[in-house]
Parts: structure tokens; C-alpha cells; sequence
């Protein structure tokens, strides 16, 4: 019996691993979307706007996968279309 155990213990252990790299990496390109649609709301509007659908489409990847939750990525993606409104607004009118 203890030999099954151990060999489930490894499975899991394998499989878990292979999820830590899969999480890291779709991290890590949701990451670089935010940052390009923070650094693209002060380059023209057809970018900006560009940049923040990229954004979207990787968090909204992510929390379907369950690497973010659902919520943060809402949060994510409402902040940075607060922003890119925010930036589009021509200065004065209020």
C-alpha cells in the first residue's frame, strides 16, 4: 500500500510542477500587456486602444485558466480603461 502513496505523492508532485511553469509564464505575459497598455495611453489613441484589447484578451485568458482570479482581472482591466479615457480627454473640458 505504501508504494502507492509515494507514486501518487510524485504524480502530484509532477503535475504540480508542470502548472508552476504554465502559471509563471501566463503571469509573466499578462504582466507585459499591462505594462504596454500603461505605456501606450500616452502614444496615439488607435494604440492605446490597441494595447488595452491585448491587455483584456491575456487577463481575461488568464482568470478562464484560474492563474488569476476573476475579479482581479475586472480590476485590472477597469483601471486601465479608466486611465486610457482618462489620457484621451483633451485637457480643459471637465
Amino acid at each position: 500500500m505504501p508504494k502507492k502513496r509515494i507514486s501518487l505523492q510524485a504524480k502530484h508532485l509532477r503535475q504540480s510542477r508542470k502548472r508552476r511553469v504554465r502559471n509563471i509564464s501566463i503571469k509573466s505575459a499578462v504582466g507585459t500587456a499591462v505594462r504596454q497598455a500603461r505605456a501606450a495611453t500616452t502614444a496615439a489613441p488607435a494604440e492605446a486602444a490597441k494595447a488595452l484589447r491585448s491587455a483584456s484578451r491575456a487577463l481575461d485568458k488568464a482568470a478562464t485558466k484560474g492563474v488569476i482570479h476573476k475579479r482581479t482581472a475586472a480590476r485590472k482591466k477597469s483601471r486601465l480603461a479608466q486611465r486610457l479615457n482618462k489620457a484621451l480627454q483633451t485637457p480643459g473640458t471637465k
